[in-house]
């Protein structure tokens, strides 16, 4: 298939007509209309139906239109990294990081990050460790920043700093103000864990599990500030990152549970893809964040 065609295609498709897509692309409507033709009779197949005012896409049509924007993304993607390992002056950085390091630690390294390279573009998507893993894999991010547990054969990495997560209650729970607590008095309770994916909720179930401790989940959510707000205003318990609930804590709409012989830690992370060198940008943003604090 001619990319040149494919092009053109695109453009009638995404505009509507062929005057606007000769208009997009600069080039006379009669080219536009051999174009698609010769890409019509290589295919086999018919891609628009003619309207008075304009043209409308077929079946067949619509199945080309998304690989045609996937393989333009893909285009305008290497373009971008392209431009980005030239130099630090000009680009884009894209970052994808977990809940509590997207959320809470990253802000603030990639404003220092913008202090020194200020023409930079930084993109930063914030989910889960697995859908940060696949964004790594289907190279839609350049660098990806997780707690807790990841695939270390499918990543190379660099340690950046441990944090222990917090049980938290609201202030009417009955176990708050308790003072020192057994793991086995978290039995029973109900739970407010993060979604499936996620490493925090991953390392409560599995050190709940190496104790025998039932888990009993009432609700996941995936979204931090609400799960604040349901534990605070409800009667269950959360395992959340001191980063996260500090204002809380200090306000007194949350309670940290004090339990002797349950303690859950994870590690931050950096990823990126193995076996490739890191463009000027991912690597001077890496060498920033190994330096926090």
């Amino acid at each position: 298939m001619n990319l040149h065609h494919l092009k053109v295609f695109l453009a009638v498709a995404e505009s509507g007509s062929i005057s606007n897509g000769a208009a997009r692309l600069f080039i006379s409507q009669p080219a536009v209309t051999r174009e698609i033709r010769d890409l019509e009779a290589s295919i086999g197949l018919p891609l628009f139906d003619r309207r008075p005012r304009g043209v409308s896409l077929t079946e067949g049509g619509e199945r080309l239109l998304q690989y045609a924007q996937r393989i333009f993304a893909l285009e305008a993607a290497a373009e971008r990294d392209l431009r980005g390992f030239a130099s630090l002056e000009d680009g884009e950085l894209r970052l994808g990081a977990s809940a509590t390091l997207g959320s809470y630690l990253l802000p603030e390294l990639i404003e220092r990050f913008h202090q020194l390279h200020p023409t930079m573009a930084v993109d930063l998507a914030v989910s889960n460790t697995r859908e940060v893993a696949a964004q790594l894999e289907d190279g839609r991010i350049s660098l990806g920043f997780v707690e807790g547990a990841f695939d270390n054969q499918a990543f190379a990495s660099r340690l950046l700093d441990r944090d222990r997560l917090l049980p938290v209650v609201g202030p009417e729970h009955p176990l708050a103000g308790r003072g020192q607590l057994g793991a086995r008095d978290l039995a029973g309770q109900d739970h407010y864990l993060r979604e499936q994916g996620s490493a925090t909720r991953a390392s409560v179930e599995q050190a709940y599990r190496e104790r025998g401790i039932d888990l009993r989940v009432r609700m996941s959510i995936g979204s931090t500030e609400a799960l604040k707000r349901l534990v605070q205003d409800g009667r269950g318990i959360a395992w959340l990152s001191p980063h996260m609930v500090r204002a809380e804590l200090a306000s007194g709409r949350l309670a940290s549970l004090e339990v002797r012989d349950l303690v859950i830690e994870r590690e931050f992370h950096a990823l990126w893809r193995p076996g490739q060198s890191l463009s000027p940008a991912p690597a001077a943003f890496l060498e920033l964040a190994g330096k926090r604090g």
